[in-house]
């Protein structure tokens, strides 16, 4: 039984990839290693948490002593790395969570992952997630990132999740780790923490509070399903080619704006209101510092190769994704109040 390591798999991402592997890999023994910070919630993994095949460990991947116990107690064949701080207002007020986090806890993994492997790699494979985000900025008419893209973070966040993928392709050249890494656009789905575009506005819509736009709105995005991200993380993780990096993208850009208002179109309809009704709370805010114009990815590549590609137009996706909020009331009340945060303060460090 291969035994796999999944970090932050209490998380938006994390938590879809590891139902994903427990339910499709009878065969894989899954270890979910979440901090439980204020974006992991095991409330999110209900469904597979009596699954035998799976097993939760809360743990901070910037404690080295931590960590290298647990890969020499464990043993595992393999690493998929999805913890990282990831919201780049909260990069910009504190620059150094996300340096402790994305650099320093990478680099505790791979060395941990370096040091159990012993160099004996057949079998073995670390994978690191990333984000567009650390290519810059595209211009409206500009070609999309592509694998070969040069790095120009800028935002704390992006910038330290280019430091954690250097990270990954030097111990894959110094020590011949064998790694894959990919990086992926926006997503959204089920369970994405609130304070995120798309569930911060569904929640606000419903209870006739306004919506934060930056700017104008004009900035674009590339939207991906969270499941098709997790669909892209399988296919990489055991087809990808070592050394290699796949661009993941919704094919799917949207401005912000034009996304709130077909947002607001949905909602309205779903809580029976008038046509127009929730555009009205839509309020422009000053723009934030450093805020890219347009990320967009061209995932070709992924395509070609690995024969993966989006299963759902984003119009479809986006009413999964309101239909989920509208029906899960009382996960986002448990967010939303911090209750979730508080029962795991009880329950793991009494």
């Amino acid at each position: 039984m291969k035994k796999i390591l999944i970090t932050g798999g209490a998380g938006f991402i994390g938590s879809h990839v590891v139902r994903l592997f427990v339910s499709k890999y009878a065969d894989y023994q899954i270890v979910n290693l979440d901090a439980l910070t204020y974006a992991g919630n095991l409330e999110n993994l209900t469904d597979i948490a009596d699954k035998p095949n799976y097993r939760f460990v809360k743990g901070d991947i910037t404690d080295e002593a931590f960590i290298n116990q647990l890969f020499e107690n464990e043993q595992f064949d393999g690493v998929i790395h999805l913890a990282a701080e990831s919201h780049v207002d909260r990069s910009i007020t504190d620059p150094m969570a996300f340096i402790r986090t994305n650099v320093f806890g990478t680099v505790n993994l791979l060395n941990a992952a370096k040091n159990a492997w012993k160099a004996a790699y057949e079998g073995k494979r670390f994978y690191h997630i990333s984000t567009d985000e650390v290519y810059g900025a595209l211009d409206f008419d500009a070609t999309l990132f592509t694998e070969t893209t040069k790095y120009d973070p800028h935002s704390p966040y992006s910038a330290s999740k280019a430091s954690s993928d250097h990270f990954v392709r030097a111990y894959h050249d110094t020590y011949g780790l064998p790694i894959v890494l990919s990086n992926c656009s926006n997503n959204y789905g089920a369970n994405h923490f609130p304070e995120k575009l798309i569930p911060l506005a569904i929640n606000n819509i419903k209870n006739n509070r306004p919506i934060p736009i930056y700017g104008k709105g004009e900035n674009i995005r590339d939207w991906l399903w969270v499941n098709d991200h997790a669909r892209a993380i399988d296919v990489i993780f055991h087809n990808g080619k070592n050394g290699d990096t796949y661009n993941i993208g919704g094919i799917n850009e949207w401005t912000n704006i034009d996304l709130i208002r077909k947002l607001c179109e949905i909602m309205d309809k779903k809580l029976g209101r008038e046509a127009g009704n929730s555009a009205k709370l839509i309020t422009f805010v000053t723009d934030r510092a450093g805020h890219d114009l347009r990320y967009a990815i061209d995932s070709s590549k992924l395509q070609r190769e690995l024969g993966w590609k989006p299963s759902l137009q984003f119009e479809e996706g986006l009413e999964k994704t309101v239909d989920w909020y509208l029906d899960n009331q009382a996960w986002l009340d448990n967010v939303t109040s911090g209750a979730y945060q508080k029962y795991y303060e009880k329950q793991y460090n009494r």
